[in-house]
């Protein structure tokens, strides 16, 4: 476990360093990740907004990069100040029906659009969906499953998740001896 987190800091450094504005079609959403019973807590833990688990902010740019922050909460400035750090403000957002994401058009952003998941809509058929975000939170969320819970290095993993998705073997292992080579 001591050499798969150094290869964790050194993908969470590389994940760092080579991070640029993104510009393009990018979907937005935030997930909570955490156990699902908590011991001494009876009852039902919440789902999604309201629990006590840890957000995370994602951000994906279609056919490309996958940014995750870990956030504090999940309220319209802490978004909203990641938002406009990371975009490019000619980009094109894709987003869930949360109104924590309205007013994206009235700091600068010219198109917004979104999906309303309480409808049951999760593709309106004309490119407006969040499937890519969302594929990337299974993903995650599969992978760390079988570390029966990740507090310590819980970033590390997050950005090593980063760092994998979307590659096939071949190119990690490549990867990851280009970035072993550099240390």
């Amino acid at each position: 476990n001591r050499y798969f987190n150094i290869f964790r800091k050194e993908i969470y450094k590389y994940q760092i360093a080579e991070f640029e504005s993104l510009v393009g079609h990018i979907e937005l959403d935030e997930s909570y990740f955490g156990a699902n019973r908590v011991r001494g807590f009876k009852g039902k833990l919440k789902r999604g907004r309201g629990t006590r688990k840890q957000p995370v902010f994602g951000v994906f740019k279609r056919n490309g990069h996958v940014y995750t922050e870990i956030i504090p909460n999940c309220k319209k400035r802490t978004m909203q100040a990641i938002i406009l750090g990371k975009i490019d403000v000619q980009s094109i957002l894709y987003t869930d029906g949360w109104r924590g994401y309205d007013g994206l058009v009235d700091v600068g952003y010219d198109k917004h659009f979104r999906v309303n998941h309480g409808d049951s809509e999760f593709s309106k058929g004309n490119g407006v969906h969040i499937n890519g975000i969302e594929s990337f939170w299974s993903f995650t969320k599969r992978r760390l499953a079988k570390f029966n819970g990740v507090k310590v290095n819980f970033r590390l993993h997050l950005k090593e998740c980063e760092w994998r998705w979307g590659k096939d073997s071949k190119d990690l292992e490549y990867r990851l001896l280009k970035l072993i080579a550099d240390i």
